[in-house]
């Protein structure tokens, strides 16, 4: 008889722009397991932010988005249509608003404060605590599971990152310029690696993969193998 493989928290970390969110989509789907996209919570808090006028300039109202996030409500719910995971801010599909070079552009000092962190990552700790969750940001396996039972850090060349997202942004049909992609790309490493709130790393348990010139396929039969041998 084939012993009962074991549910995981699985933590997927690494730069922006890097795939991590579409890759972890699909391993969620392969393993039958639940996906969190917790870059996407960040975005959903800037965007609800930009709204209300909360950013400004890019001067955060501090005490008006403290005082909003309790009133902020952010959901993933499976597209049967799409196999894909979409996010939901106070009932409303954000998926595409929150994708933008607007939000992108606000994101990291928004991400960067302690109490929408703290808050954020108490809500990934409880919707991820039985395991059976592929979750994905920048400090899953540093910060919010730093015990996770698997852990893979991925990164590409800036380059390669700022294309993929120039094309991606395109393709959606808006007006960008590459070499301000690359710029923002660029930009948003720095404030990663150097905030002081839970700074962008890879732990040392943490397998890393470089995709700068992998398919996406290649990456996920790559991620299933080191998951296989954890369960």
């Amino acid at each position: 008889m084939e012993k009962e493989r074991k549910s995981l928290i699985i933590a997927v970390d690494g730069h922006s722009s890097t795939g991590k969110s579409t890759v972890a989509k699909q391993l969620a789907v392969r393993l039958g397991y639940v996906y969190i996209d917790t870059g996407a919570m960040y975005r959903a808090v800037t965007l609800q932010a930009m709204r209300n006028g909360w950013i400004e300039n890019g001067k955060i109202d501090e005490k008006s988005l403290a005082e909003g996030l309790s009133r902020t409500c952010i959901d993933f719910k499976y597209d049967a249509e799409t196999g894909r995971y979409v996010t939901y801010l106070n009932g409303e599909c954000v998926e595409q608003q929150i994708r933008g070079m607007e939000v992108s552009g606000n994101v990291s000092a928004v991400s960067g404060l302690g109490f929408v962190r703290k808050m954020l990552v108490e809500k990934q700790r409880e919707m991820g605590k039985n395991g059976g969750v592929v979750m994905d940001g920048r400090d899953i396996g540093s910060v919010v599971f730093p015990d996770a039972e698997v852990k893979f850090f991925m990164t590409a060349s800036p380059e390669v990152r700022a294309k993929r997202r120039y094309d991606e942004l395109i393709q959606k049909g808006e007006n960008v310029d590459y070499k301000e992609v690359e710029d923002n790309v660029r930009q948003r490493d720095y404030l990663d690696e150097h905030r002081q709130e839970s700074p962008l790393r890879k732990t040392e348990d943490a397998v890393l993969i470089d995709n700068s010139h992998m398919t996406i396929e290649e990456e996920i039969e790559y991620m299933l193998e080191t998951i296989r041998q954890k369960q």
